[in-house]
């Protein structure tokens, strides 16, 4: 009984984390699809940020170890991405062996505008961005972009 119920508690707490399949899947949808779907992993909503230039909507996992936001841009729809943020190494390293697995090069490195560095991933016109935390405090942060 004991095992049972740690092999159902881990399944759930497993299943809050996203493969990069269902990332770019994700990516796919419009906004009102995205907030439905992302409802039925029971995230709860977190934060609206919008701009001129974009709308983000950001959701926490039910134990707030995870965070995913989509961005929608208004003009130039190729930025449009899903921000997938997590905290465990094992993980990262998890998604980097997925990705090379997956037929994507690594092409590029660089720091995003807040200082952090990110290392850029491409599979033919996909694109997966790796953003590495500044602080252990930090989070790690997938962007796969359309």
């Amino acid at each position: 009984m004991i095992s049972m119920l740690c092999t159902l508690m881990h399944s759930q707490l497993a299943a809050q984390a996203f493969k990069v399949e269902e990332l770019a899947a994700f990516n796919k949808l419009d906004m009102a699809a995205f907030k439905t779907e992302i409802k039925k992993h029971k995230y709860t909503f977190y934060d609206k940020t919008e701009s001129p230039a974009f709308i983000l909507f950001e959701y926490d996992s039910p134990d707030f170890t995870y965070k995913i936001g989509k961005f929608e841009y208004t003009e130039d729809k190729s930025q449009d991405n899903i921000e997938f943020q997590f905290k465990d190494k094992k993980e990262h390293d998890t998604y980097i062996k997925v990705i090379l697995a997956a037929g994507y090069q690594q092409t590029e490195k660089g720091k995003v505008l807040t200082g952090e560095n990110y290392v850029d991933y491409f599979k033919n016109k996909a694109q997966i961005r790796m953003v590495y935390p500044q602080t252990a405090q930090d989070n790690y942060t997938i962007l796969v972009f359309k």
